[in-house]
């Protein structure tokens, strides 16, 4: 299987250098090369995307307010010569960075990692149902049976996702939001861009922060009021 990239970058010698490379890479296929993020939304409103090669440092619009503002995007491979983005660029969930210039090597690294993140989010997390109590991830060099009642929170760390639950800590290379869509919604709720809750072991909440048995985690200023809505709606007892 083909893996349909793009690549999103306004130089055009940038553009020639990843085209070569993604020539030499069997299992990918370029589809577009794109000046900007702009055309890259309107491409991928109309076209199935499975990669995208991002650049940073672009005019209008950078690559990290791409990913800020776009509400649902294939895995990224951020490129570009500011290694200083790196952290926001994993903390918006890009699969990884490449600093340019770049050896094919590392570029090849990259795009087989994408491959496994790909291949794992096609085998999916056991499909939600209202009589399933768990899921299944990868993780340890094994499938690894998650309880949701044992998973107390979940949170995105660079290129990968660190499951707590009550008795141990499972790193598995999905994204945040493949985690997400398998919850139940009832039950686990985002409270930051890198933070998914299990409602049910909230002990306490203080202010912005939400206290899990004897984990303290913040509540993002931007989900505040919809969090609290959520929690309290129907339950807070008033005088």
């Amino acid at each position: 299987m083909k893996i349909k990239c793009i690549i999103v970058d306004d130089e055009p010698v940038a553009r020639k250098i990843l085209s070569e490379f993604i020539e030499e890479i069997d299992y990918l296929e370029l589809i577009a090369k794109l000046e900007n993020p702009l055309k890259a939304a309107s491409f991928l409103s109309e076209n199935e995307v499975d990669l995208i090669f991002l650049d940073i440092n672009m005019p209008k619009m950078s690559g990290l307010e791409f990913l800020r503002s776009a509400t649902k995007l294939p895995p990224v491979i951020l490129t570009t010569a500011y290694i200083e983005f790196a952290l926001e660029g994993f903390e918006w969930n890009a699969l990884d960075y490449l600093v340019k210039p770049f050896s094919f090597e590392r570029f090849l690294k990259a795009c087989n990692r994408a491959k496994e993140h790909l291949n794992l989010k096609n085998e999916k997390i056991s499909p939600l149902r209202a009589d399933v109590d768990h899921f299944y991830v990868k993780a340890n060099g094994k499938i690894e049976k998650v309880l949701y009642d044992e998973l107390v929170y979940a949170e995105a760390r660079q290129n990968y996702v660190l499951l707590h639950t009550e008795s141990k800590h499972l790193i598995v290379y999905l994204t945040l939001k493949a985690i997400e869509e398998n919850l139940p919604a009832d039950i686990f709720l985002r409270i930051h861009k890198s933070t998914i809750i299990n409602t049910n072991k909230i002990s306490s909440i203080d202010g912005n922060l939400v206290n899990l048995q004897d984990v303290q985690l913040i509540i993002s200023q931007g989900l505040h009021e919809t969090v609290m809505d959520k929690l309290l709606k129907g339950r807070l007892v008033k005088r």
